[in-house]
């Protein structure tokens, strides 16, 4: 069976990546005592993506996969992006993130709250490169709902009206811009 190393620390990536590749033997970083931070300065998530994965394979020697995932909010030109996860700084907490992200859009209506989730993936083995992208469509609430999720998920809301919080795990993984990223990681590996 295949060896991949997930390039996260973050239990909720791990555990949806796993449901996805279960054909392959999966690794953490915590799996290997590994430590490694990989500085985001990419300017596109297909960059940070990359360099995550490349960074950790040279490391290890076992072939990565990594991810780089935001939100972007049409009507704000696609602000946070690139920059979701420190827009407000590295020492900070997600539900501080989402409550300056609702904060920022209080005065947007209807569409204006249009936003994607959207996550490229990359799997990098010795100067093979296979990148997946998936992307979700919804709008941010105007409120925090849901107890379900990580990140951005209780802001996220869907066309049914409910956030990705709110939906069960395996609702979620039906849908998810990582799990759409990864199925085409997987189905061209």
């Amino acid at each position: 069976m295949e060896k991949i190393l997930i390039a996260t620390n973050n239990y909720g990536k791990v555990k949806e990546i796993k449901e996805i590749l279960d054909k392959y033997e999966l690794l953490t970083l915590k799996d290997l005592n590994v430590n490694i931070e990989v500085e985001e300065d990419g300017k596109t998530f297909e960059e940070n993506s990359l360099k995550k994965a490349k960074v950790i394979y040279e490391k290890t020697k076992i072939p990565c996969i990594a991810d780089d995932s935001g939100l972007c909010i049409d009507k704000l030109d696609n602000w946070p992006g690139v920059y979701t996860a420190r827009f407000i700084g590295d020492e900070t907490t997600r539900r501080k993130r989402n409550l300056e992200i609702i904060e920022k859009m209080k005065n947007l209506q209807g569409e204006e709250r249009k936003a994607r989730f959207v996550c490229v993936v990359t799997y990098y083995n010795n100067g093979k490169i296979v990148v997946g992208k998936g992307e979700i469509i919804g709008k941010i609430s105007e409120n925090p709902r849901g107890d379900n999720g990580f990140g951005f998920d209780e802001i996220f809301e869907l066309d049914n009206g409910k956030t990705l919080a709110e939906l069960t795990l395996e609702e979620k993984n039906k849908i998810s811009s990582r799990k759409i990223a990864i199925q085409e990681i997987k189905d061209k590996i």
